[in-house]
């Protein structure tokens, strides 16, 4: 995971994302590029012919707004001691920011397909923070893994692994990504859900593919008793201490988790450490 690319949108939750990008860079030597991402404005209909327009408030300056993100990007990164890329620097991880203009969702996903992993702060209800729209571009456009930060600043990433494995062909493709955090981790628990799972090869034989490569993994079968499989594995995920989530993106659909809720998007929404993704 050399290279990590991390989208600057100036809300409160840039703060964890920087500490978690910051964090997985420093264990693989990477480079952080960033970028600013634009904010979603409201869309204005006009009658004729029918079309929707996102209008900027009058307010908004982009070049400004485009400034002020690298201004933050580059402060915090200098802070911490972290040099820009091409500099020597004694840990090893580096950063750069990458372009001069903003960019939106989609040019994001597009561009999330030449590095490892995007960072991305959790979606909450602020409208110019991180949103879903900008997570699922990465996953479905990119098709790249996401990890995303949750609100406040972790103190680890990826000491404690919990992968929420439910059988899915999503969650083998999260592992299989995820296999640089694995192999460095000093724990890693394997939980299956009863009633959240799909027809597919049991946490066991996860484990056993893991020992394959090196990996040491226990496994957790626990029972729903009512709860939804998104809480149980938030649940176990604080008894085992666990500093990251690997899971499977949207292994039912995505309308389906609309209507009806799922563990994608209650970890979505509630998830209080990072979450590591892929679909």
């Amino acid at each position: 995971m050399r290279a990590i690319l991390l989208p600057a949108d100036r809300s409160p939750a840039m703060a964890s994302a920087l500490v978690c990008a910051k964090c997985l860079g420093q264990s693989f030597s990477s480079q952080i590029d960033g970028l600013a991402l634009r904010p979603i404005f409201t869309d204005i209909v006009a009658p004729d012919p029918i079309v929707a327009v996102p209008l900027p408030p009058a307010q908004w300056n982009e070049a400004e707004f485009t400034l002020a993100s690298r201004q933050d990007f580059e402060s915090y990164f200098s802070d911490e001691g972290i040099a820009r890329a091409g500099r020597s620097n004694n840990s090893g991880v580096s950063y750069n920011w990458r372009h001069q203009a903003a960019i939106d969702d989609a040019a994001l996903g597009s561009l999330s397909r030449v590095y490892d992993i995007t960072v991305i702060g959790r979606p909450g209800a602020q409208p110019a923070g991180p949103r879903l729209s900008s997570i699922e571009a990465v996953l479905f456009d990119g098709g790249r893994p996401v990890l995303i930060a949750p609100p406040r600043p972790p103190t680890s990433l990826g000491q404690s692994i919990l992968i929420a494995w439910n059988q899915s062909t999503e969650t083998a493709r999260a592992v299989a990504l995820a296999l640089p955090l694995l192999r460095r981790a000093k724990a890693i628990s394997i939980l299956t859900v009863s009633g959240g799972v799909v027809p597919g090869p049991s946490g066991s034989e996860l484990q056993r593919y893991l020992a394959k490569n090196d990996i040491i993994a226990e496994t957790i079968d626990a029972k729903s008793r009512g709860r939804r499989s998104g809480e149980a594995i938030l649940q176990v995920a604080g008894t085992t201490g666990a500093d990251l989530i690997v899971k499977g993106a949207y292994t039912t659909s995505r309308l389906r988790q609309m209507i009806f809720g799922g563990a994608t998007s209650h970890l979505l929404s509630a998830a209080e450490l990072p979450v590591f993704m892929a679909s």
